[in-house]
């Protein structure tokens, strides 16, 4: 298996920024991310303010600006969700639903848009109908009633995934409107075995040996939907760490801590943008955390001591 110089996890601002320093360094570099929407710049309606892009401009724009500055230089993005990393083990090994990647140095820019806290009874009901990822177990669905929950692009693609298995997925958005790409919702909406219900908010899982029913609430009241598997991808603000299964040291609610040269504790991982947790979240910060990141990356990965000089402006 060929070994990747460094796989950037996350390709946001920070993520794909960094992806653009690495490669314009000649080093072997991998993005993964779950796709432009996906991530807050992503989701942000304009943007007037990020530094030579006249505005306003899309989130998602500007994103794909910087993804594509970085690809001219021969970064490669791919449209996978990590699923776990192991960090401390030499190379570094990164899962995703598609297999494994290899690494001798990892970059975590996932942001900060997780859940800190489970609905009730999700915890307690994960794996015996709770899942988070379709291509791992949709065909233990087959012919069943499962329903997801959420408003983004990964939303809509476990869906659609699910539909091959299932015989009915209720799409549960929490929000009126649901910002993904129009192909993508057209596919959703049209969907034979695909029912949508917007402003439709999961309170609860219920069952107790395994998922019975799905507890919501709409304009229209309080309704129990039973289902047999529930798939909850809602949207927080906790960093998005979860695939580091713990090897990473995190700091207060959860971030990742590093140092002034965006080093976390762990060698050869480095972190950047707002899985930090810094006071101000703003794109452009976030870009250079990434290129910061990509420099100390860079060192790590040739075993020099000082910063190249020819990285240009």
């Amino acid at each position: 298996m060929d070994v990747h110089d460094v796989v950037v996890i996350g390709a946001g601002p920070a993520g794909a920024t960094a992806a653009l320093y690495l490669a314009r360094a000649g080093l072997k570099t991998l993005a993964l991310d779950k796709g432009v929407y996906e991530g807050a710049a992503g989701r942000a309606q304009k943007i007037e303010n990020f530094p030579g892009v006249p505005g306003p401009i899309s989130g998602a724009e500007l994103v794909r600006r910087i993804r594509a500055q970085a690809e001219s230089f021969g970064a490669e993005f791919r449209e996978e969700k990590v699923l776990r990393a192991h960090v401390r083990v030499d190379p570094k090994e990164v899962w995703t639903a598609a297999g494994l990647y290899k690494a001798k140095a990892v970059i975590v820019a996932t942001g900060a848009m997780g859940r800190s806290q489970f609905l009730p009874g999700e915890e307690r009901l994960i794996g015996r109908g709770v899942s988070y990822c379709a291509a791992c177990d949709a065909p233990f669905f087959r012919d069943a009633l499962v329903a997801v929950a959420g408003s983004t692009a990964e939303a809509v693609e476990e869906a659609l995934t699910l539909a091959q298995h299932a015989a009915r997925v209720i799409f549960l958005a929490p929000t009126p409107t649901v910002l993904v790409p129009e192909d993508l919702w057209q596919e959703l909406t049209t969907h034979p075995r695909v029912e949508v219900r917007l402003g439709a908010r999961l309170v609860e899982i219920v069952g107790e040996e395994k998922v019975e029913g799905v507890r919501i609430i709409t304009q229209g009241g309080e309704e129990l939907i039973p289902v047999a598997g529930v798939f909850p991808l809602l949207q927080g603000t906790a960093p998005v760490v979860d695939f580091l299964g713990g090897e990473v040291p995190l700091g207060e609610g959860g971030c990742l801590k590093v140092d002034e040269l965006m080093r976390t504790p762990v060698p050869g991982v480095f972190a950047a943008g707002d899985v930090r947790c810094q006071q101000f979240r703003q794109a452009v910060i976030a870009a250079a955390e990434g290129a910061q990141a990509a420099l100390s990356a860079e060192l790590f990965v040739r075993g020099r001591a000082r910063p190249r000089t020819d990285w240009g402006a």
